[in-house]
């Protein structure tokens, strides 16, 4: 058992320009050695390009419809039972929906190779916001691994 008391969940920083906490952690997601500043040129470069055929709509709006439509809502986790390792299908908590569809999204924006980071991340969350792309193909399968393994749900802990 755990000798100290459990540390508290930090509040996320939000960004200076959107004052939005989830922008906050799409620029901590992408920051790479410390450098904010970059990351946050990348972040508001990929927003601003977002919506450059459509003026009506609201960036910061499409930006969260993307990651709703990324976000897991059931992962599958590893439990050993008696010699046998299932898997077994779980909700996934709040904040780590929001930390997976954001690393997923930034992982397949830099597996887009030849274009800058900026355009490939507007890109992968136009995807996103039209409910396809790989970040969501990569949630589908996550949710097809759960619902295959539904019959170990009765060994969750």
């Amino acid at each position: 058992m755990a000798r100290r008391r459990r540390a508290s969940k930090r509040q996320t920083q939000p960004d200076p320009m959107f004052e939005s906490p989830v922008v906050g952690c799409l620029i901590s997601t992408i920051m790479n050695r410390g450098k904010k500043n970059t990351a946050q040129k990348i972040v508001y470069s990929a927003i601003e390009q977002v919506n450059d055929g459509a003026a009506a709509a609201n960036p910061l709006e499409t930006l969260i419809k993307a990651i709703d439509n990324v976000k897991p809502r059931l992962e599958v986790k590893s439990r050993r039972v008696g010699g046998a390792t299932y898997q077994i299908p779980m909700e996934v908590p709040a904040d780590r929906q929001l930390a997976l569809a954001l690393r997923w999204m930034v992982g397949y924006a830099r597996s887009r190779k030849g274009i800058p980071m900026s355009r490939a991340l507007a890109n992968e969350i136009k995807e996103a916001a039209a409910g396809q792309g790989s970040a969501v193909k990569k949630r589908d399968d996550v949710h097809r691994m759960a619902q295959a393994n539904k019959a170990f749900a009765h060994l969750r802990w």
